[in-house]
């Protein structure tokens, strides 16, 4: 990956009765070996704008741009596959199934064997740190700050170099909410990701290398 840049992007939510005009036209670069925040009230377009860097949908205007291809002449479904990975904010792990079952499930997707996805599964369990003996528990059977690591080491699991994250400390205490802006700051800093994070946390916030400002559906400066 060299770059995802945002080229005055707008997307319009419409229905029978209404249009509402969620983004406004953003221009923004995100680069690897970075971590942003994306930040915003509620309804200002910053889940909206996520969405569409996860290629859940593009924009009615302008563009999203990876390496120089634009979204809208991809096929959606591979770039999501190939190209970007995503945390949540609840996790979202496979209940019935466990860590590294979970850990492995994108890899397999992606047609490696299960051997060797077990393998990488070990490897990453630890670089979120946690213990291999991990990975044979269900996630019900884990704190919501140990969910979350066996969430990044998922996303990791996809072996994308963009890793977008959807309030990822908004479940956690603040000893948890350390730890995984800690596991993002590596990752950008060290791994060379390109980490992207929305959030309403402005102590993670000035942690990142550089924070996106939305309100209203457009760009402020701050």
């Amino acid at each position: 990956m060299e770059k995802l840049v945002l080229d005055n992007v707008k997307y319009t939510y419409r229905s029978e009765y209404q249009e509402v005009n969620a983004l406004k036209g953003i221009s923004f670069e995100f680069v690897p070996g970075k971590i942003y925040s994306i930040m915003g009230t509620s309804g200002s377009g910053k889940t909206t704008l996520l969405s569409l860097m996860a290629g859940l949908d593009t924009p009615t205007e302008g563009s999203i741009i990876l390496d120089d291809v634009k979204t809208e002449d991809m096929d959606l479904e591979e770039y999501r596959r190939e190209k970007v990975s995503v945390i949540y904010q609840d996790f979202r792990l496979f209940p019935l199934l466990t860590v590294a079952e979970n850990i492995m499930y994108p890899m397999e997707l992606k047609g490696m064997k299960s051997k060797d996805a077990l393998l990488k599964a070990k490897e990453l369990i630890t670089k979120v740190g946690l213990k291999e003996e991990y990975l044979n528990r269900f996630p019900s059977m884990l704190s919501g700050g140990e969910q979350q690591r066996v969430s990044i080491a998922r996303a990791l699991g996809m072996n994308t170099k963009l890793l977008l994250a959807d309030e990822p400390t908004g479940n956690l205490d603040t000893k948890n909410t350390d730890n995984i802006i800690d596991i993002l700051l590596s990752l950008a800093h060290n791994d060379s990701y390109c980490v992207i994070v929305v959030t309403h946390d402005e102590d993670l916030a000035e942690k990142t290398d550089e924070v996106l400002h939305i309100i209203d559906g457009l760009r402020v400066e701050k």
